[in-house]
C-alpha cells in the first residue's frame, strides 16, 4: 500500500511541474518527512499513535525498496536513490552558496 501511494505521489509531482529538480526535492521531501515521523513513533510515548504511524507511515524510501524488492533490484534502486540524494545535496549546497 505505501508503494503504491509514494509512486502515484511521485508521478502527480512529474506531471504537475515536469523539471528532475521538482523530482529530487519531491523524493528527499517525502523520505525526510517518513524519517520524522518515525522519529515521533519511537518517542511519542503514546501507543495509539505510535500504532497509527507505524501500521499506515513507512519508515523510509528504502524501507520501502527493502519491502517490495530484493536481490539485484534491491540493488539497484538503493543506488539509484544514493544518486537522487547526492543530487540533493548538490542543490541544496547551491542555493547556500547562492544566498551568501
Amino acid at each position: 500500500m505505501d508503494l503504491v501511494i509514494v509512486v502515484i505521489l511521485l508521478l502527480v509531482v512529474v506531471l504537475a511541474f515536469k523539471t528532475f529538480s521538482s523530482f529530487v526535492y519531491f523524493t528527499a521531501i517525502i523520505d525526510l518527512f517518513f524519517r520524522i515521523m518515525t522519529l515521533v513513533r519511537y518517542n511519542i510515548g503514546i501507543k495509539e499513535i505510535s500504532n497509527f504511524i507505524g501500521n499506515y507511515i513507512p519508515e523510509s524510501i528504502p524501507a520501502i525498496f527493502d519491502k517490495y524488492s530484493s536481490g539485484i533490484f534491491y540493488t539497484l534502486l538503493i543506488w539509484g536513490y544514493i544518486i537522487l540524494m547526492i543530487i540533493f545535496l548538490v542543490y541544496i549546497t547551491k542555493t547556500f552558496m547562492k544566498k551568501k
